[in-house]
């Protein structure tokens, strides 16, 4: 856990003081390389590492942007609705892979994201996430967010598939009621 906090640190100082300001709504890529503390046995990036670096790039994307100075100092923070990581090739150690970022869409409390994994042209993985940003135990509205960020692109909803991969995350809690 200490290496997460670690790069996070990494992520926000590089970003604040370093690194050019990003749009919100393009895609962003970064590269990097499967390290020893990544890897089961000692041979292929764990499962966990994956939501990992999912994380590293969605804070960098918010840090690099003006979604910072509209959500986290007006005291919202960002809550991880759901994650979906589909996985279609392992990344051994010492390769370097590229994650891209791609915005799906957003609806009044959730953006969309996929995250991609590809080494040498060919997919690895692919995660979809779903994000809000909450204040006061309460979800704040996207579009207003987005609005005050810079986005001057009114609507974008979601695919119609990703929107149903989450929209089945209530009929499963509500199934499995404790």
């Amino acid at each position: 856990m200490l290496y997460y906090w670690l790069h996070l640190f990494y992520i926000f100082i590089g970003s604040r003081l370093f690194w050019r300001k990003v749009d919100l709504i393009s895609n962003q890529t970064r590269k990097r390389r499967v390290g020893i503390l990544d890897c089961d046995t000692f041979r292929y990036m764990s499962n966990s590492k994956y939501a990992y670096y999912m994380d590293f790039i969605r804070f960098e994307k918010m840090f690099r942007s003006q979604l910072y100075d509209n959500t986290v100092k007006k005291g919202m923070f960002a809550v991880l609705g759901s994650q979906k990581i589909i996985y279609k090739k392992p990344l051994k150690m010492w390769s370097t892979f590229h994650i891209t970022l791609v915005l799906e869409g957003w609806d009044d409390k959730w953006v969309y994201h996929k995250q991609v994994f590809t080494q040498n042209n060919q997919l690895c993985a692919i995660g979809y996430t779903r994000a809000a940003f909450w204040k006061n135990k309460k979800a704040q509205d996207m579009r207003m967010i987005l609005e005050n960020s810079g986005v001057t692109r009114a609507e974008m909803n979601p695919p119609e598939e990703i929107h149903e991969i989450f929209n089945r995350d209530y009929q499963l809690l509500k199934a499995n009621r404790i």
